[in-house]
């Protein structure tokens, strides 16, 4: 049985990691400094207080907050790594395994049914087998708006889609397709794509 080659190789960062943790060590030193100077402050005679106890509180509290933040963060930091990622290693399209895409919504006032239906056009038009590529909208309002769109969007993919594949697009998006300045990837040359471009507008 042939060995597979893999689609991704990572890289530890060493150095980093030894950064990272010497910093995260000395930052969590400080910060239980900082925390025992603030608990004895509410320990001391109230005699000895000329500082107001709820100001004091209220620090003391967004400083937990903030070192929380902080330590939740250090999981990203405690062993870095670099991919370097291998598409042209992917398997043939016939061995692609089929993915199901989900696209939720549930207020189409909250979330406009032309920006979903964006969304749902650009998942249509992934570089992937079409036979093997299922995309699902789940609306939980049962909208009516969102059905017609549904349905609009699904005529316009039957144009759009091909429209992507043909010409190499990157940005499948209709909406940031033909609101950007910036020239798409792909092959723009002749009258052929500039009407192509004319009627999907």
């Amino acid at each position: 049985m042939e060995k597979s080659v893999p689609l991704h190789v990572y890289h530890v960062n060493k150095t980093s990691i030894i950064i990272n943790r010497a910093h995260a060590f000395l930052h969590s030193i400080a910060l239980l400094f900082l925390i025992h100077y603030r608990l004895s402050f509410f320990f001391q005679h109230p005699k000895n207080t000329t500082i107001p106890t709820l100001p004091w509180l209220l620090i003391f509290v967004s400083e937990l907050l903030l070192s929380l933040a902080w330590l939740f963060t250090q999981s990203y930091c405690w062993r870095p790594v670099t991919r370097t990622v291998f598409p042209e290693r992917l398997p043939a399209d016939d061995k692609l395994p089929a993915i199901d895409v989900f696209i939720c919504t549930a207020d189409p006032n909250k979330e406009p049914s032309v920006e979903v239906m964006n969304t749902v056009i650009s998942a249509m038009a992934l570089d992937y087998p079409p036979e093997k590529l299922h995309v699902y909208v789940s609306d939980d309002a049962g909208s009516d708006a969102t059905l017609r769109c549904t349905k609009e969007a699904w005529n316009f993919a039957r144009y759009w889609v091909p429209f992507c594949r043909k010409y190499d697009l990157v940005t499948a998006c209709p909406d940031v397709y033909f609101s950007s300045s910036e020239v798409d990837s792909g092959n723009f040359e002749g009258s052929e794509f500039k009407a192509a471009r004319t009627k999907m507008e």
